[in-house]
């Protein structure tokens, strides 16, 4: 049997997976480890998942050569096609990383890099709800919102590995009069259609309503505002507070323009979106399809079917092997 290796580099924890790769080009996890990511740079990290991965090897028996390859996923920036990490602002003083060339060389195998999106791409179009089809993205919607972009069957990352920051792109839609600020800009998909996002837009919604000398059930003071999360707002939206749920609407509404963009640009047949979306779709779905349905081409509206992320809590062991197995079949 052939395996494959992955590594899921996070700013707070960083996960090593040992799947076994049968011939019908299925993965079966067999073992991982979790660690929360080190402090002090790059080199503590690399050298704790070079030793978990020979832990990983030596609890499953081995040989040598028996790991066909080596996936790392990470948020970016960073360059797939050299292999090196650049500065991703959740890991400070990871400046011009080679990680690839690490992994040659310390571990001796072939290693692959890609972004955490096009990593989550590959494995819900390989596994999970995008299997079988030819044309589907992935939205991250969690810390950030990022894309991947499966494009007549194979992962397209663009000329600098950029491809598919929806996240960075400003709404056009006016229909909210905040402009919360995500990935450096305001009125962004991200200052909307994120944890981040939902959190600095529920902070200007509570912030008007105490300049109002209204009250806010989850939000009981100004104090509590730096604590304001995109759980704590799902959470009291789902008890039915009504500004709880008026924020997941402009969210909601926001992903629907962000979507129609993509549905009339790429023209993909399935949209897989991941994290909040899909533990929260209930919440953001109805004002999501509302705009979607208004604002994008009809034709192209109905060959896309939007879809929860497929795969769970396995999603970003699989995403960083997918990397491994893509790797191999380029």
């Amino acid at each position: 049997m052939n395996y494959l290796v992955g590594f899921d580099i996070g700013g707070t924890k960083i996960s090593v997976s040992l799947a076994e790769l049968s011939p019908d080009g299925t993965l079966h996890i067999q073992r991982a480890r979790r660690f929360p990511t080190p402090a002090g740079g790059p080199r503590p990290a690399l050298e704790q998942m070079a030793d978990a991965y020979r832990e990983l090897t030596a609890e499953a028996g081995l040989a040598p050569g028996a790991v066909q390859a080596v996936g790392i996923s990470c948020g970016g920036p960073l360059d797939g096609e050299k292999g090196v990490i650049l500065s991703p602002p959740n890991l400070p003083g990871w400046d011009e990383v080679p990680v690839t060339a690490y992994f040659r060389e310390t571990l001796g195998v072939p290693a692959f890099l890609q972004n955490d999106a096009d990593a989550c791409a590959l494995a819900e179009w390989k596994f999970g709800a995008g299997k079988g089809v030819k044309n589907m993205i992935f939205l991250t919607f969690g810390t950030g919102l990022g894309a991947g972009l499966i494009l007549n069957g194979a992962l397209y990352p663009g000329s600098t590995n950029a491809a598919g920051e929806i996240g960075h792109c400003r709404s056009p839609l006016f229909e909210t009069p905040y402009s919360p600020v995500g990935y450096g800009k305001a009125r962004s998909f991200e200052g909307f259609c994120s944890g981040g996002g939902i959190a600095g837009l529920a902070r200007m919604v509570v912030t008007e309503r105490f300049q109002r000398g209204l009250s806010c059930a989850f939000c009981p003071s100004p104090r509590a505002l730096d604590s304001l999360t995109a759980k704590t707002v799902a959470e009291a939206a789902a008890a039915g507070d009504p500004t709880a749920l008026e924020i997941m609407r402009q969210s909601g509404r926001q992903l629907g323009a962000a979507l129609a963009l993509l549905v009339d640009l790429l023209n993909p047949e399935v949209i897989v979106i991941g994290s909040i979306y899909a533990r929260q779709e209930a919440l953001l779905r109805p004002s999501m399809s509302e705009v979607l349905t208004r604002e994008a081409l009809p034709n192209a509206r109905k060959a896309c079917r939007i879809l929860p992320a497929a795969l769970g809590e396995q999603l970003g062991d699989l995403a960083a092997l997918s990397i491994a197995l893509n790797g191999l079949q380029q």
